[in-house]
């Protein structure tokens, strides 16, 4: 197993354990208190811990070797499990925001909240810590389940500071109808956070190309070769922390076969230094004599839409 792939793995480890710690204190918590708020927020905690678990799974999956069913690897598992994850969060934030309405129509303050207090006043703690190793080792390693798990917890965050003021207010005024209303803000809060993961995880699945700032800094990269006299039809897309790049290139026509060779490897390279893991196809062409190419031409001639006469 590389390092890369081991210190992915004792991270996602990292947070099961904590969500798991935060689930049963807070749903404990919760149900002896008897604040619908607490129990929402332990729902959350419950979420990010079944979301831990899908990128532990996915993050042990992306890793495995490419093999004869997938000859690019298994790196989309993880941009599956982060879709699932967006659907979970979803699917919390609405049960929250049933449960609050219901709570609206009581009238008593939980009783005991200090315990309340001191459980959120914790959570946020691990949580701050917890959030910000996911999301370096993501970033470190690409990895989008550990980032998702990462985004989770630091939603988790704000929405625990929410809660604990919204607890300390009740204490102090005696307010009921502060819990429910407590809920409905976390609820949200979470229904935001998922929304946006399903829309990221639905355009890592339809293989969405990179950033265009990225594309621009390859285009750089390629064209700061002496020997290139330009390129085009640049395509890029992801799968999990694994990037995919096809690019026409342009050479000189006379150019030996031998050392457009060489220029593509030491531009596969280049790239990688800048990027990472990176898997690239480059396709060399005579910088005249052909019909210039766009991303659009090569759809059209795939789908035999495309007419060179025209």
């Amino acid at each position: 197993m590389s390092k890369s792939a081991a210190l992915k793995q004792r991270t996602a480890y990292l947070s099961i354990f904590s969500n798991t710690t935060l689930v049963l204190l807070k749903l404990a918590v919760g149900i002896y208190v008897g604040a619908v708020s607490l129990i929402s927020e332990a729902l959350h905690s419950g979420v990010d811990l079944i979301a831990a678990l899908i990128a532990f799974w996915a993050v042990r999956k992306s890793v495995t070797p490419p093999d004869t069913e997938h000859d690019y690897g298994h790196g989309k598992y993880e941009n599956l499990s982060a879709a699932v994850e967006a659907l979970l969060i979803v699917a919390a934030a609405i049960g929250i925001l049933y449960e609050s309405v219901m709570k609206f129509a009581e009238s008593r303050v939980p009783e005991m909240l200090g315990y309340g207090i001191a459980i959120m006043a914790i959570s946020i703690v691990i949580n701050f810590f917890v959030s910000h190793r996911l999301i370096r080792v993501a970033r470190e390693t690409g990895s989008q389940a550990l980032e998702a798990d990462g985004l989770h917890l630091r939603a988790d965050i704000w929405t625990s500071v929410g809660v604990l003021m919204g607890l300390v207010l009740m204490q102090i005024t005696g307010w009921a109808w502060l819990d429910p209303l407590i809920a409905i803000f976390v609820a949200g809060i979470i229904f935001r956070a998922g929304w946006r993961m399903v829309v990221d995880s639905t355009m890592q699945l339809t293989d969405a190309s990179l950033p265009e700032e990225e594309e621009e800094r390859i285009r750089k990269i390629i064209e700061s070769v002496p020997e290139v006299r330009g390129c085009h039809c640049l395509r890029t897309r992801r799968s999990g922390s694994y990037k995919l790049l096809d690019v026409h290139v342009l050479f000189d026509g006379t150019m030996h076969l031998s050392r457009v060779h060489a220029v593509c490897d030491e531009l596969e390279q280049l790239i990688r230094k800048e990027f990472g893991t990176f898997d690239i196809m480059i396709h060399p062409e005579p910088d005249s004599g052909h019909n210039k190419e766009t991303k659009v031409t090569l759809y059209e001639e795939s789908q035999g839409l495309f007419d060179p006469k025209n």
